[in-house]
């Protein structure tokens, strides 16, 4: 039986293509594959990411029933020390950095947000 093998690429709005594949590449460390009036594709944590021009102030963000800002992608590394170590870099890069939480649940998190408003999570572990 067929089955999903993982996931190939996620698409990001963002409202100024150049300056958001700039920033992906100065602030995340992304390699700029494409890029055009429309769209840029950009290689980072073994995937695509296609950041697509969108109107302004349109998001990957969400809220919860309980009204709560969500974000829907998670990034993960490996442990505390590259937690932590992450966290600073993008610190010093001037990238808004949220505090390390613990969630209940095995390890760590904090979210970042990229120039756009779109704000992702990084996990302290590995998924198996």
């Amino acid at each position: 039986m067929a089955h999903l093998r993982r996931v190939g690429t996620t698409y990001l709005p963002v409202q100024d293509v150049r300056r958001a594949a700039d920033w992906y590449e100065a602030k995340l460390g992304a390699r700029l594959n494409f890029i055009d009036d429309e769209k840029a594709i950009v290689e980072m944590a073994g995937q695509s990411f296609f950041l697509v021009l969108a109107e302004d102030g349109a998001t990957a963000n969400f809220r919860d029933r309980k009204g709560h800002r969500r974000f829907s992608l998670t990034f993960e590394v490996d442990g505390m020390d590259e937690l932590e170590e992450l966290r600073e870099s993008l610190q010093e890069r001037h990238v808004i950095v949220g505090d390390v939480e613990d969630r209940g649940h095995m390890g760590n998190n904090f979210v970042f947000y990229d120039l756009c408003g779109n704000v992702f999570d990084v996990w302290s572990e590995l998924s198996p």
